[in-house]
């Protein structure tokens, strides 16, 4: 495969699982702040919903770090989320928290293996 196309696809990967990342990351933390408290206690307390979020940008970092096992760890992700959020229930959910985080540890391991030959 041509080494450009490899490049892009990681960048375009690279980015998207940032965005995803820091998006779901930030709405865990928030979403429940409310019903917690409100304000900065709230926040706080509601801090152990954003841990799962919180373990994916350690699996980002191993992205940049080790491509192809970070690749591994944000797909297997993907795939515990199914079960963890309980997206095989409703399709819509499937398709914004899972399949993205599937696709994008594809996406790295495909290009790690792709280099590598």
């Amino acid at each position: 495969m041509n080494q450009k196309i490899i490049t892009i696809a990681r960048n375009i990967a690279r980015t998207i699982l940032i965005l995803v990342a820091g998006f779901w990351f930030v709405f865990a933390l928030l979403s429940g702040a409310q019903e917690a408290g409100g304000g900065v206690m709230g926040v706080v307390r509601n801090s152990p919903n954003a841990l799962p979020w919180l373990l994916l940008f350690v699996f980002v970092w191993a992205v940049f770090k080790w491509e192809l096992v970070g690749g591994a760890l944000i797909a297997l992700f993907g795939v515990l989320s199914i079960f963890a959020f309980d997206t095989y229930k409703h399709i819509d959910t499937f398709l914004l928290i899972t399949l993205p985080l599937i696709l994008v540890g594809g996406v790295f391991i495909t290009s790690s293996i792709t280099e590598k030959k």
